[in-house]
């Protein structure tokens, strides 16, 4: 399991280098060519689509990895039911398109709604070929799909922005990816046929059942503060938090994402194979590597979190709010990969309620802050993940999957961080894009030399005992 889970984890991130590379280009070309409103009413339109992906899954491409059944004809059926309840959803809300639109502030959004509706069955399609492909840490075989999907998306989006489409441009970008994905993943060799087994349904259901729920509660908390911004500011209140959202969300799914894909069929592995024993060991390498990585990178963006600016003199309140999204990105980062193990562990139901206690306290809390601004938003984000990590911690432990203490990475983040905060002082400030890449490389070049020596036997360990 070593070598492929090893090999799994460098291709399922450089799936994710080309993807977020392309979305950064989304990300700079939207900045350059929308307005605060427009790119608002994209969010918007984004979040609404994300909650339909999430429940024409609800979860169950988890179960194509954890199945003992034949993988091939529970693929089959799952597909059955997922592009069967997208094109249900696709339809709802297209015929809905007015008043969710209207809900959300931007009922000038209609149109872009009923056009990024129709991506909803083809990404029903392309995640059960991924799940897959993940079941036996295929990500090679991904990169065409995902990756080459994504690309071609961006392309699209890229040059629709730059010639003026203004919102239309994202849209029509994500609904060439959502067409292209499944089509490449059938090239690439995952090539499902929708069947209809009983039994396969009926354990897929029973999985649904339990984490499906968790699914949905987990696509409202990265979801819930555009919807709420949007409901009582108006979109021109989620333009820049949007835009602070999606550079603080690369190092998440850059790194967080990457490794908690591959803990959870390691862990469910372990489960399967008898050697429950190694799950806390394996989990605290994994989550070393997390806290390292991450925390390197989000020290980056928030030192240069001014430099936003190059993008345009409109998104200078956007500097503060991806300050306070990075601490938030490192929170949610630790406790995506705790969940890994949670779930992966069998223990869905301490999941659920970890996701729905996260999903209640930050609802609670958006009553009270969001007519104060995106700011406000942005700083409940922060302390209500930060809230959740020690509650984590404790459910861990009561499931015996206690992390050791892990106080010297932690303090080797905090050394290194404090040694860039020290050179920003010195370096020039960026005022091109190119000059923040650079500085940004010298910074991440100095955290490094601090940090991972210091924590090299844990992050060889990840290789040596996964």
């Amino acid at each position: 399991m070593t070598d492929v889970a090893v090999r799994g984890s460098l291709w399922l991130f450089a799936v994710n280098l080309v993807s977020k590379s392309s979305q950064i280009a989304v990300t700079l070309a939207l900045a350059v060519f929308l307005t605060e409103a427009d790119l608002g009413a994209v969010a918007l339109v984004v979040s609404v689509v994300n909650i339909g992906q999430v429940v024409q899954a609800m979860g169950v491409y988890d179960i194509v990895s954890r199945t003992e059944r034949d993988p091939l004809r529970l693929a089959g059926t799952v597909l059955t039911m997922s592009v069967g309840t997208g094109a249900v959803l696709a339809v709802a809300v297209i015929a809905a398109a007015h008043p969710i639109a209207g809900a959300l502030g931007a009922p000038e959004s209609a149109g872009l709604l009923r056009l990024a509706a129709l991506t909803l069955p083809f990404t029903a399609a392309g995640g059960v070929q991924m799940a897959l492909m993940h079941r036996n840490l295929d990500f090679r075989r991904r990169m065409l799909p995902d990756a080459g999907g994504m690309l071609l998306g961006a392309a699209v989006t890229v040059a629709l922005a730059a010639n003026d489409s203004g919102p239309t441009a994202l849209v029509a970008g994500l609904l060439c990816t959502a067409v292209a994905q499944p089509v490449l993943a059938a090239v690439a060799g995952a090539r499902i046929r929708p069947v209809w087994d009983r039994d396969c349904a009926a354990e897929a259901a029973r999985w649904m059942a339990v984490v499906g729920p968790g699914a949905l509660i987990a696509v409202l908390l990265i979801n819930v503060d555009y919807l709420a911004l949007g409901h009582v500011l108006g979109p021109e209140a989620v333009g820049g938090y949007s835009l602070a959202f999606r550079v603080a969300w690369v190092p998440y799914i850059m790194v967080a994402v990457v490794l908690g894909g591959v803990l959870f069929p390691v862990c469910a592995d372990l489960v399967r194979s008898g050697r429950r024993d190694e799950l806390p060991a394996t989990l605290h390498r994994f989550t070393v590597a997390t806290l390292v990585v991450t925390g390197g990178l989000y020290v980056v963006v928030a030192l240069l979190a001014d430099g936003i600016v190059v993008l345009g003199a409109q998104w200078a309140d956007a500097a503060r709010i991806l300050v306070l999204l990075c601490g938030y990105g490192l929170g949610l980062g630790l406790l995506h990969v705790w969940y890994q193990a949670i779930r992966a562990a069998g223990h869905a139901k301490q999941y659920l309620a970890l996701e729905a206690a996260h999903l209640v306290s930050l609802l609670t809390a958006l009553v009270f802050t969001t007519s104060h601004g995106p700011e406000a938003v942005a700083t409940t984000q922060l302390v209500v993940v930060w809230l959740l990590v020690p509650v984590t911690w404790l459910v861990l432990a009561r499931t015996g999957l206690a992390l050791p203490r892990f106080a010297r990475p932690v303090a080797t983040v905090v050394a290194g961080g404090a040694l860039c905060l020290g050179l920003r002082g010195v370096l020039p400030a960026g005022t091109s894009i190119p000059g923040l890449v650079a500085t940004g490389v010298v910074l991440a070049a100095a955290y490094a030399a601090v940090v991972l020596p210091l924590n090299r036997t844990v992050l060889i360990g990840l290789k040596e005992r996964v």
